[in-house]
């Protein structure tokens, strides 16, 4: 009963966190620390009570720690943003090793789709009315990057139902 209630809260705070940390890049091109850190807790906290074992949560840290040594790379060039390396070492954590080979290429797809619809909207002229608000300006301007936590959580959300947490529901 625990394994399950605990599977189910990991599942909602998950891919809710993953949602938000999605909108919060869009609106903001930014992914804070303490939503990494914060699921990165949360992690440790559940995945236990979720009736994983701790050599598969080493294992899990493992890939995730090679993951964001990886990405870490990418921010050093300058091809990925800081929030960006966090964020998918920790869904990597969550997801598991098994997945973390499919959610790069998941990632790595909805990024480039991501990127190209951004470019499509960069050479649009932008309504008045959009510029107000802020963030769609910011969205809109060439000089900004590309809120790459959106593909992050949408390759997160489409291999969720493939993940461990599901057995501990199911």
């Amino acid at each position: 009963m625990i394994s399950t209630f605990a599977a189910w809260m990991a599942l909602l705070l998950f891919a809710g966190s993953m949602i938000f940390a999605g909108l919060k890049d869009v609106t903001t091109m930014t992914i804070r620390n303490r939503l990494v850190l914060g699921l990165a807790g949360v992690y440790l906290l559940l995945a236990p009570a979720a009736g994983f074992g701790v050599e598969a949560m080493l294992f899990s840290g493992a890939v995730a720690a090679a993951v964001f040594a990886c990405t870490f790379v990418l921010f050093a060039f300058g091809w990925i943003g800081g929030g960006d390396a966090k964020l998918s070492a920790v869904a990597v954590l969550w997801l598991g090793p098994e997945l973390a080979i499919p959610y790069v290429i998941y990632a790595s797809v909805f990024g480039a789709f991501l990127t190209l619809a951004l470019l499509q909207y960069r050479r649009l002229p932008l309504p008045a009315l959009l510029q107000q608000m802020g963030w769609p300006g910011r969205l809109h301007s060439t000089s900004t990057g590309v809120p790459y936590g959106v593909a992050l959580a949408l390759a997160t959300l489409l291999l969720l139902p493939e993940s461990g947490w599901i057995a501990g529901i199911v």
